[in-house]
């Protein structure tokens, strides 16, 4: 396997892992979303249900229903927290999701930054063994006519 057959495969090897972690980060977008998604409606439950009981307890107020009231906003006061810890979770993870592609990205782009050299110094070489070619053929042509030129005839 010569040099550039080498760098073409190392170049789909980077791609492949580039749409990898691109597939992760998508993944990765869609859980955090869901996460932050799902805490916030549960803090707009938990504000709606406190207006709602407030203008209750304003007209009647039994010892019961504020103990049941008082710990179901508890509860869901927790669950708000551990969702809103999911999504901070989730975001961390998404984040270094996007560093690991963008880690990706550089890799397939510094492969094919070197594909390009290489082929730029493959096509330099070519087009000086043509010029050596042809400057040795003009002198080849130049000598023959000089060698006409002054032949005996």
């Amino acid at each position: 396997m010569n040099a550039m057959q080498s760098l073409l495969t190392l170049l789909a090897h980077a791609e492949r892992e580039r749409d990898a972690a691109l597939a992760a980060l998508r993944g990765c977008q869609i859980e955090q979303r869901a996460a932050q998604a799902q805490a916030d409606q549960l803090q707009r439950y938990r504000s709606d249900y406190e207006q709602r009981w407030r203008s209750e307890f304003s007209r009647n107020g039994q010892i019961a229903i504020v103990h049941c009231y008082q710990g179901f906003v508890t509860r869901l006061t927790q669950a708000i927290e551990q969702q809103s810890h999911a999504a901070r979770i989730a975001a961390q993870r998404m984040a270094q999701a996007e560093a690991a592609w963008r880690e990706c990205e550089l890799r397939v782009a510094s492969v094919g930054k070197l594909i390009g050299r290489r082929n730029l110094a493959l096509r330099e070489q070519e087009n000086r063994r043509e010029q050596k070619l042809q400057d040795d053929q003009a002198s080849r042509m130049a000598w023959e006519r000089r060698a006409n030129r002054f032949a005996p005839a």
